[in-house]
């Protein structure tokens, strides 16, 4: 058996990059100290987001962002500002999930579109984990994923182990998202279900705490012949942006963070309209989301109005929902681009291009860490300027490069390409694909340098 690898650890007690940045354990990046909160409650009363948000503003650089997970972080923390930073969170009775993240649905046992309620077997493996022993000898980056299906959002969520409700069950798949983790078996109850899930996780944690669900062999996952038939995933949308009918009669309303990031005083503003509504929950979402529980129509139209006008997205055909972009330099120690900054004004100058069928991510380094999965146009930093990568992740073979000073002249000419190649009512990922890649390439390079 391996022994548990101790994280390492840097000079006040701060965690180094690949651990979790929890309220004890802030992570250094390029503008300070980041935490990461994930409320046990799942949702927050807009009077504890607003603290939260004040919280924010005094101990960090006022950056809020919603992550791909709907983790909540915190950025421009310092190691002065940490400590009151932790104790004005629990001051505001926000407790939040320590452990193996086990994660559902922001809308789990509320949606009516979902296959299975999970809260039962999401509460139930959270106990099992405890009982296990299993919080102290797992990694950091360990997770597990319940999806009840519907509306959650969590298709493009990696887990180590994935529990998705299909008719008859449970489809048990390891290692990565909705469309890249391997099905396993469907266990026909929520106690098999769990009962799998704890053997997985167990054979993780036995190759000690740097192992994750992929380094599992054949004879410890135990799957069945022919698993990848067992099952279908239920179609559901890539966003929880936008108005949806709950169980109880009252509405949900998705709003989106630009790129997952937003500042406190924009936020705290959007809560206060929230309190003078009367709602009373607002829930962080994957997807890079806000979620509130509405009671009425017009509580919910009134709100997703006063979202718009803070420059929040209020529906699912914004382009910027098309684009995933990390921080970027200089918020990043690892960016070599500002790609947030550069997403914003693709979204704004190519709005044409982003009809629904073509999915664009900006990283600042090749980690990719804003969309892991494929896209159809990845640009990439690199130290001497920008790559481009087609159908393929920040991690994939470039197939052109421009310098910094070119990279803007060199994405307007492919899209100039694409533009003029595009027939009437053609989606733009369909002109993507039928055009030649040496002839977009040729339009990349030609003014990349």
């Amino acid at each position: 058996m391996s022994m548990p690898v101790k994280e390492p650890v840097l000079a006040g007690g701060f965690t180094r990059r690949g651990a979790c940045p929890a309220l004890s354990a802030p992570m250094k990046t390029g503008d300070g100290l980041l935490v990461r909160l994930n409320p046990v409650a799942g949702g927050l009363s807009p009077d504890a987001l607003t603290g939260l948000c004040e919280a924010a503003l005094a101990h960090g650089n006022g950056i809020i962002e919603v992550t791909a997970r709907g983790s909540i972080q915190i950025r421009g923390l310092s190691e002065h500002s940490a400590v009151p930073f932790a104790e004005a969170v629990t001051e505001l009775g926000i407790a939040v999930h320590t452990g193996v993240p086990v994660q559902t649905g922001v809308l789990a046992g509320l949606d009516p579109t979902e296959v299975t309620d999970p809260t039962r077997l999401v509460e139930s493996l959270r106990t099992a984990i405890a009982g296990a022993g299993l919080e102290g000898r797992l990694g950091p980056k360990v997770s597990v994923v319940v999806d009840g299906g519907g509306r959650t959002a969590l298709d493009e969520v990696a887990a180590d182990v994935r529990l998705t409700a299909v008719s008859g069950g449970w489809r048990v798949a390891i290692a990565g998202h909705a469309q890249t983790a391997r099905p396993l078996a469907v266990a026909g109850s929520d106690d098999l279900a769990r009962d799998r899930a704890i053997t997985l996780l167990s054979g993780i944690a036995e190759m000690g705490r740097r192992a994750r669900g992929r380094d599992l062999n054949d004879e410890e996952l135990g799957a069945e012949p022919s698993s990848a038939e067992y099952g279908s995933r239920p179609s559901a949308p890539r966003t929880l942006i936008g108005n949806f009918d709950l169980r109880d009669g009252r509405l949900a309303l998705g709003i989106g963070l630009p790129f997952g990031q937003t500042f406190a005083d924009v936020l705290k503003t959007f809560c206060e309209a929230a309190i003078s509504l009367g709602i009373e929950d607002i829930g962080p979402a994957p997807g890079r989301s806000l979620v509130a529980i509405c009671e009425s129509v017009k509580q919910m139209q009134e709100l997703r109005e006063r979202a718009r006008m803070l420059g929040f997205i209020t529906g699912a055909d914004d382009p910027r929902c098309a684009i995933s972009a990390c921080p970027g330099a200089p918020d990043c120690a690892s960016g070599h681009i500002e790609a947030r900054k550069m997403a914003t004004a693709i979204a704004r100058e190519y709005r044409h291009l982003f009809d629904g069928s073509l999915h664009m991510h900006l990283s600042g380094c090749a980690k990719g860490c804003a969309h892991p999965a494929p896209s159809d146009i990845t640009l990439v930093g690199t130290e001497g300027g920008m790559a481009l990568v087609l159908n393929g992740t920040a991690r994939d073979e470039a197939v052109a490069f421009a310098d910094h000073d070119g990279a803007g002249r060199a994405f307007a000419s492919m899209a100039a390409l694409l533009a003029a190649q595009r027939k009437p009512r053609e989606p733009t990922a369909q002109v993507l694909a039928r055009i030649e890649p040496a002839e977009i390439l040729e339009a990349f390079r030609k003014h990349g340098s």
